[in-house]
């Protein structure tokens, strides 16, 4: 072991930007561009400094009829290029200045001529490693390209601007998810990706089976190696009579031990093949049914089994143990849609507390949503001035905005006399409002943009169009439910008390039509020691629209699963 510790996540964290020499990456032979150029004096201190730095190049062109090269090189640490200068004396210039050339150079830091945007430039007089690109071939050249065109080649799109500044901004928004329940005392639960409890009772998920690839493989088998026929099954049967009465013969005779037992093996032997031959007669091609209906008893696990919507029943039996609890992961819904708000796969964050109700729930959901607006504008206000440019100019205000204004609180009652006031006023909805309809996003979002002008949280909502597990109020119409809308994108956090009482669950569970067995382990929640307990689930994609401003969710996640795409 050497002598240097190595540098706490304080530190690593304070190495970005500061006020002395830019420092090499711990963990890489390199200084990231974002330790040079955004600092307070845009890296000007640092003239007179050799480093050493790498990235890709977005720009290059040759000047002074080929004797050097201006590069703007971003190694994705921050949105902003380094400015590097090669003499023709010291490489190629025509391989470098390729838009998606990746480049590590080493050089002095230097100021630029006066007048000009950047505030340092690196003159390099090493040139350590090319990564060439074809120009003619490479699918992102340094033109403006539409966030539709990048979904098709999506393993090069976080090269671009957009997309490396979202995941800037996705990471900045798992960090403080993390920093805000750690902070206040939640314990982080893996709850499980494959599951056999439907969350949202809506039927509409993967399923988890091996039956399909199993029942391939018997298939292929069988093609093969054909199924034994009556003919063989019955010559089994004989090989099986002959050896049992060859055994017979032998004790009747009083033979040797030596060969009764050398007949017996034989006779056990034939046993085994008999049986063996019966059970592949068995077999049948296909998926395997029983009484008409597929034989899930013979699929990995023995029962049906999905991919998660939620882990919000799984991490309840955790809230009812150690109190506060959160998950945070991805889930999965088989829903045929192409909207610009649905994917088939996406991140949710469920916590829930013990010993609270829906009035904690609801402080708990607008402090966490004010949190992360509030740390995207402390870590990432470069990333957002670049949402706010090129998609959406007023996010970084909107973000201002929802941190710093209590969030309005109105009932679901409230919320359908609102809007049927718009409508007598002249406003038009596509759905008609109604008591006991789900709103639609144009109603949340007309109710948070419109009227109010800042975050809504509707609450006590009428059962018909509520999960089983919330809790039922004492109308006996409404479940102590809540939604928080937001500007942009509707609603954002769904949440609600949860149904505590043993009785009124089990009924609820039979009114919505679902079976009790699979549910019985959430039962017993309530049968032993049970609590007053609540929670909620934002959909982590929906906040970083909400947040960035760009328009379709398929850009705000690394690789989006949708109807008919699963790329990589």
């Amino acid at each position: 072991m050497g002598d240097q510790a190595t540098p706490s996540a304080p530190e690593l964290a304070a190495m970005a930007i500061n006020d002395g020499p830019c420092l090499k990456h711990p963990f890489s032979d390199r200084a990231p561009v974002r330790s040079i150029v955004c600092r307070p004096d845009g890296g000007a201190a640092l003239a007179g400094n050799r480093v050493r730095a790498g990235g890709w190049v977005k720009t290059g062109r040759e000047q002074g009829k080929g004797s050097f090269a201006f590069l703007e090189v971003n190694d994705g640490s921050c949105p902003a290029n380094l400015q590097v200068i090669v003499d023709a004396g010291v490489a190629d210039l025509s391989t470098l200045v390729q838009t998606g050339t990746c480049v590590l150079v080493e050089g002095l830091l230097k100021m630029p001529p006066e007048g000009t945007k950047q505030k340092i430039e690196l003159r390099v007089d090493k040139v350590l490693h090319v990564g060439p690109t074809d120009p003619a071939s490479y699918p992102i050249p340094k033109t403006k390209l539409s966030l539709e065109f990048l979904r098709d080649h999506i393993h090069l799109r976080p090269r671009t601007n957009t997309i490396s500044a979202v995941a800037r901004i996705r990471n900045a928004l798992a960090f403080a998810t993390h920093s805000f329940f750690q902070e206040h005392g939640f314990l982080y639960v893996h709850t499980p990706i494959i599951t056999t409890s439907d969350c949202e009772g809506a039927g509409e998920m993967f399923q988890a089976t091996t039956l399909i690839s199993e029942a391939e493989k018997l298939d292929k088998e069988l093609i093969l190696n054909p199924p034994p026929t009556e003919a063989d099954i019955e010559a089994a049967k004989c090989t099986v009579g002959e050896k049992s009465s060859v055994v017979a013969q032998l004790k009747a005779a009083k033979a040797t031990k030596e060969d009764i037992s050398a007949s017996v093996s034989d006779l056990k032997k034939a046993k085994e093949n008999l049986s063996r031959v019966e059970e592949r007669a068995k077999l049948k091609p296909g998926i395997p049914k029983k009484d008409g209906k597929i034989d899930y008893g013979q699929d990995f696990f023995g029962r049906q089994a999905f991919l998660t919507v939620s882990g919000q029943l799984q991490v309840e039996t955790y809230a009812c143990a150690v109190s506060s609890v959160y998950t945070f992961g991805p889930t999965f819904r088989a829903e045929h849609s192409h909207t610009s708000r649905h994917l088939a796969e996406f991140w949710m964050v469920e916590p829930e507390i013990a010993f609270a109700d829906l009035q904690d729930d609801m402080n708990c959901a607008e402090a966490y949503v004010k949190y992360m607006c509030q740390w995207l504008l402390n870590k990432c206000f470069d990333d957002m001035e670049l949402m706010a440019k090129l998609y959406d100019k007023g996010c970084i205000d909107r973000l201002r905005m929802v941190s710093s204004t209590p969030f309005e609180r109105i009932t679901y009652t409230e919320a359908v006399q609102l809007l049927e006031e718009a409508v007598r006023g002249g406003k038009e909805f596509e759905k008609n409002v109604e008591w006991g309809i789900d709103l639609a996003s144009e109603h949340e979002r007309y109710l948070t943009e419109d009227i109010f002008k800042k975050p809504v949280i509707v609450y006590n909502y009428p059962k018909g169009i509520k999960a089983f597990y919330m809790r039922l109020n004492d109308d006996s119409k409404t479940v102590a439910a809540m939604d928080i809308l937001v500007p942009k994108v509707g609603e954002l956090i769904g949440g609600s008390q949860r149904e505590e009482r043993y009785e009124v669950i089990q009924q609820r569970i039979a009114e919505m039509g679902l079976p009790l067995e699979p549910y019985e382990w959430y039962l017993d929640l309530r049968r032993y020691g049970t609590v007053k307990h609540c929670g909620f689930g934002l959909g982590f994609e929906r906040m970083i629209l909400f947040a960035t401003g760009i328009d379709n969710i398929r850009d705000v996640i690394p690789f989006p699963r949708y109807p008919g795409r699963a790329d990589l």
